[in-house]
């Protein structure tokens, strides 16, 4: 009978991804997303099937070293491509949300490898698929999860050299899989090490992720909405902003430092809207998003390409974007 097997190898890390998802206060990654990148670590452990054959014979490996040499190496690489990929087009908002996107990626790894060996091993003993399922699925989960958080925590930083950033990320999730399959303590141990580190990191991770997010709240919505008085009164060209618009007039045509000003309160307009949206989610209400904001992306990209790149430059002194104004843009085209 599979059911047994199936339920140990699948439930423990699939009610691990549920239980992130539901502690989320802001609930900014769609089910649909998470769906995504189950699907995206189903293919990734296809993938790695498909490679291990050719990977051992290149360098020669038995089944043991391949286990603790390239298995890691190869599975966390594939599982990082669709993280990655999230992460560099602004697909992810906040730290947490790395973790969930991390550990479902992980989570659609491990079932699809779980169900492999139940084809094959569905006679073994129920202690294999209580260790495989708490185990080693929870610890696919987890990789995934810290190389999404360390990937998303170069992006933000905007690090001069991002990529050798990322590889070291990849690096750290690929030697704690294998330190896993090294099996040092035994299998119990081993499963009650990968939990509790698991829950013990995502749970302070979310603690710390829901403190910095109300904080960059609070200290941005203020600051956007000090800038967008001064651009409705009039009050701009006194100040430290104006002066600069002014400077800019002798690189720039009339018309464009105009754009100038306008794209800059299209920003602040758009980046309250955003914040407002998260405050209301935060506080347990769902809102739909106004259609005038439809015309102000429209607006927004109209006056990007009127600008131009290197009038873009220009303005980031007065009202640049960073990662995670970038991602209010994505929250509210998509919401």
């Amino acid at each position: 009978m599979l059911l047994l097997p199936v339920l140990l190898g699948l439930a423990p890390v699939l009610f691990f991804l549920t239980a992130l998802v539901l502690v989320d206060t802001y609930q900014l990654v769609r089910f649909r997303s998470v769906l995504a990148a189950v699907g995206a670590g189903a293919v990734a452990a296809g993938g790695a099937w498909l490679l291990s054959g050719p990977v051992a014979e290149l360098f020669s490996l038995d089944p043991a070293g391949y286990r603790v040499l390239a298995a890691p190496l190869l599975e966390e690489t594939l599982k990082a491509a669709w993280l990655l990929f999230l992460v560099q087009r602004n697909r992810v908002g906040f730290t947490i949300d790395a973790a969930i996107l991390g550990f479902a990626v992980g989570a659609g790894f491990a079932c699809a490898e779980n169900l492999y060996y139940i084809g094959r091993l569905g006679a073994a003993e129920l202690a294999v698929w209580v260790v495989r399922g708490f185990g080693t699925a929870v610890m696919h989960g987890g990789t995934a999860a810290a190389f999404a958080i360390l990937a998303k925590l170069t992006h933000d930083a905007e690090a001069r050299y991002p990529l050798r950033w990322y590889v070291a990320a990849l690096a750290a999730a690929a030697i704690i899989h294998a330190l896993h399959n090294l099996f040092v303590l035994p299998p119990t141990w081993n499963m009650l090490v990968v939990l509790t580190g698991s829950s013990v990191t995502i749970g302070g991770l979310i603690a710390v992720s829901e403190r910095r997010t109300r904080s960059w709240l609070g200290s941005g919505f203020d600051t956007d909405q000090e800038l967008l008085e001064l651009l409705l009164t009039g009050r701009i060209s006194d100040s430290r902003i104006g002066a600069y618009l002014r400077r800019l007039r002798v690189r720039f045509p009339g018309p464009v430092v105009a754009d100038m000003l306008c794209l800059i309160r299209v920003r602040v307009e758009l980046s309250l809207r955003a914040k407002g949206l998260l405050m209301m989610r935060e506080a347990g209400f769902e809102v739909k998003v106004p259609a005038e904001v439809r015309e102000k992306f429209e607006e927004l990209r109209y006056l990007e390409r009127s600008i131009g790149r290197v009038g873009l430059l220009a303005i980031e002194p007065i009202h640049r974007w960073s990662r995670r104004d970038l991602f209010q843009l994505t929250l509210l085209d998509r919401s």
